[in-house]
């Protein structure tokens, strides 16, 4: 059986003394923001958070409503989706569009100035207004509970922080890009009474104003952080931290 999690890893690390370009994905930049300790050890030491297991039925809806959503881009016409929610928009047609959804090797990307960080993100859709030609930043989430899907839990900051980032990696690319966002949430169904070989979704469409004024200096705090000489220190409201710190007690009581 092959090892899931390796506990340490030697590629992929940031060098002080390197000029070369350094990329930063979206989701790292987030993990600094939720605890610089982890984002340190992860990026300088190799020592990442354990992952947690892939979602297959997510990726899957993914998969899907890039499809469904490609076919409408084609035919340059507006999905039911935004017809039946009087958006006036269709799927951005791009050439790009593919680099653009590659989170994993490409995605879009903006080289920071006065650092060798070049961070990278990769979108799940953008769509274009048909009255502003503003870009529109679009997300596809998906879930499976009882009351209606939001994003005003606490912990979807970084759904919020995600489309932020997208909508200010697209103003640094030189797009006009609309200030709301939009996430796809599906919501599987458990009220049926049978399965049947069929997971039915309810959709909703989920308008966010994002302000992007912040994550410049973000990416500034992280490159400083990049390059510090020691291991900042433990964050409180981070569980990784305080795993580590209860399993550093019970090793003294050993």
């Amino acid at each position: 059986m092959s090892q899931y999690y390796k506990a340490q890893r030697k590629r992929n690390l940031y060098d002080p003394s390197s000029k070369g370009l350094y990329k930063l994905s979206r989701s790292k930049l987030d993990l600094f923001l939720n605890c610089p300790r982890c984002f340190y050890l992860d990026r300088r030491v190799g020592i990442g958070q354990p992952p947690g297991y892939p979602f297959s039925l997510n990726s899957a809806v993914d998969t899907l409503l890039k499809k469904e959503f490609d076919h409408y881009r084609l035919l340059q016409a507006p999905h039911p989706l935004q017809i039946e929610n009087n958006i006036d928009a269709i799927p951005f047609l791009h050439s790009e569009l593919d680099v653009w959804r590659d989170s994993l090797r490409r995605g879009i990307q903006f080289q920071v100035p006065n650092t060798n960080i070049v961070l990278t993100g990769g979108v799940d859709d953008v769509w274009i207004s048909t009255k502003t030609s503003e870009l529109i930043i679009v997300d596809y989430k998906a879930t499976s509970k009882l009351e209606a899907v939001s994003i005003d839990a606490d912990w979807q900051i970084g759904y919020k922080r995600q489309a932020e980032i997208y909508q200010w990696l697209f103003r640094q690319n030189g797009f006009t890009v609309s200030n709301t966002a939009y996430f796809v949430y599906c919501n599987a169904r458990t009220d049926l009474e049978r399965f049947d070989q069929n997971l039915k979704f309810s959709i909703s469409l989920l308008p966010y104003v994002g302000n992007t004024d912040w994550v410049m200096n973000a990416v500034y705090a992280t490159y400083q952080c990049l390059r510090l000489d020691q291991i900042p220190k433990r964050v409180d409201t981070c569980d990784f931290c305080e795993y580590t710190r209860a399993l550093e007690k019970l090793d003294n009581l050993g």
